[in-house]
């Protein structure tokens, strides 16, 4: 059944057809295009699964949160190197950070409005100084927002405007101004509905009122607001019937906190994989997630090889801590890409967004050990024939 026609015509010739005859061409064509200054990522329906890292976030990061307090930013610095290195296409910056000690001595500090746009300007200079790739200005505080956009090079995503009057007037506005993307939050004045239609209706008034500010749809971004799936049975489905109806009805791109769905569940990277490639399916397009593994710290290490000389057993004097943690399965001493990752990676590869597996060889590709170039299976010259 129709809904009405966008006052935007930006996606279709004039003049302006209802949504439901022209799917087709919105199902093929919605790309919303995200820059650096000399790097592009392309969210849309028949590209990748685009990836937005959220590890520069100090909201529930105590340490990184205290280091800007005093200015150093080094742990911003690797964050966004390491992501980067493990296949982010865009990079999250969020300004919110609370700073106590200086709130102690200037009560201006208890202030989101004074702090954020300040320390967003800096992050965003800071990230930009080491990596080359798109970013994602993620703050609640509209001077902080524009600050962020101010600051980037090329054309950055805005994250995010919601369905609250007051959001829609503050930040439209900066979104024309600066002609860049924004992420949609399908939550209103009235809160975050555990109804799949009311969060439809929130989106698609954001794209109406977007179109009255001359906003086109591909430049929007819906997140539905995954629910956990621990507190919501109906969660998963729910949210994959959503990002169906807002790709047919709205032509829109979608995004997700991916991590929502398994909160407070044991083993959530095991629901995470499941879910990841399964809201893929659906025709979600992008997710703000983690793309790494954390390296095992020196604690763990040395807590394990306690462990291990306890229960008699002699290690090499001379094992390093990368052979050692490899070799008891605990990962590694360096970040590396999550296995949500892989399964990303592998999904492209299945709905054909990965020409001729490209990304998966390469992601899968096992570097030699020094001396072992150009050996086969096991280490042997040549590897083995089959007659």
């Amino acid at each position: 059944m129709p809904i009405g026609p966008l006052k935007t015509a930006a996606l279709r010739p004039n003049p302006p057809t209802p949504f439901n005859s022209c799917r087709k061409e919105r199902t093929t064509m919605t790309r919303t295009v995200v820059e650096s200054k000399t790097k592009s990522a392309i969210i849309g329906f028949d590209e990748p699964f685009c990836v937005i890292g959220e590890r520069i976030n100090p909201t529930g990061r105590k340490i990184l949160a205290e280091e800007l307090e005093r200015d150093d930013f080094s742990r911003v610095e690797a964050d966004a190197i390491a992501q980067a290195a493990a296949g982010a296409n865009i990079l999250d910056v969020n300004s919110g950070a609370v700073f106590s000690n200086k709130m102690a001595l200037d009560p201006r500090y208890a202030d989101n409005n004074f702090v954020e746009p300040t320390l967003m300007r800096q992050l965003i200079e800071v990230v930009q100084r080491v990596v080359d790739i798109p970013l994602c200005i993620d703050s609640s505080v509209p001077g902080a927002l524009e600050n962020g956009l101010a600051a980037a090079e090329g054309r950055p995503l805005l994250n995010s405007v919601t369905g609250e009057e007051e959001r829609l007037e503050l930040v439209l506005p900066l979104v024309k101004k600066y002609n860049v993307p924004v992420v949609a939050i399908s939550n209103d004045d009235t809160g975050i509905s555990e109804d799949p239609d009311v969060r439809f209706n929130v989106a698609k008034k954001i794209v109406e009122r977007a179109a009255d500010f001359g906003i086109p749809a591909h430049d929007i971004v819906v997140d539905p607001l995954v629910m956990p799936i621990g507190a919501m049975a109906t969660a998963g489905h729910q949210v994959f019937t959503l990002v169906r109806r807002l790709r047919e009805e709205l032509g829109v791109n979608t995004t997700c906190g991916a991590s929502n769905i398994s909160f407070g569940l044991p083993n959530r990277h095991g629901i995470n994989n499941a879910f990841l490639p399964m809201a893929m399916g659906a025709g979600m397009t992008s997710a703000i997630m983690n793309p790494i593994t954390l390296p095992v710290n020196q604690a763990k290490i040395a807590e394990h090889k306690a462990l291990i000389m306890a229960a008699g057993i002699i290690l090499p004097e001379d094992i390093d801590d990368e052979t050692f943690v490899t070799l008891f399965g605990l990962g590694s001493t360096k970040a590396t890409p999550g296995k949500e990752m892989e399964a990303i990676r592998a999904a492209n590869f299945l709905y054909d967004r990965d020409p001729n597996g490209t990304d998966w060889i390469k992601f899968n590709k096992v570097v030699p050990k020094a001396g072992h170039e150009g050996r086969g299976r096991a280490g042997r010259v040549g590897g083995r024939r089959r007659g």
